[in-house]
């Protein structure tokens, strides 16, 4: 799957499948606080191993984004 042709089935799935938008919304919940993380000149224990989880989230969820892509894109090839 080449990067035009994932980005317009992203775009396709965000308004039509509630269940991936939820996860793009939630993906980008991530990205935010890992930012605001990252930031941080001395992190404390807490936030440092908030930083590892929310990596390991962020990840996991974008393999489901990934997953419901490519299941997608066979029904579409299917029909």
């Amino acid at each position: 799957m080449d990067m035009s042709q994932a980005d317009n089935l992203k775009e396709e799935l965000m308004t039509s499948n509630p269940e991936f938008r939820e996860m793009a919304r939630e993906h980008g919940r991530y990205e935010q606080r890992l930012s605001e993380l990252s930031a941080l000149t001395y992190p404390s224990d807490e936030e440092q191993l908030e930083e590892v989880t929310l990596k390991k989230k962020k990840l996991a969820l974008k393999d489901q984004m990934y997953s419901l892509m490519l299941q997608a894109e066979k029904a579409s090839t299917a029909h």
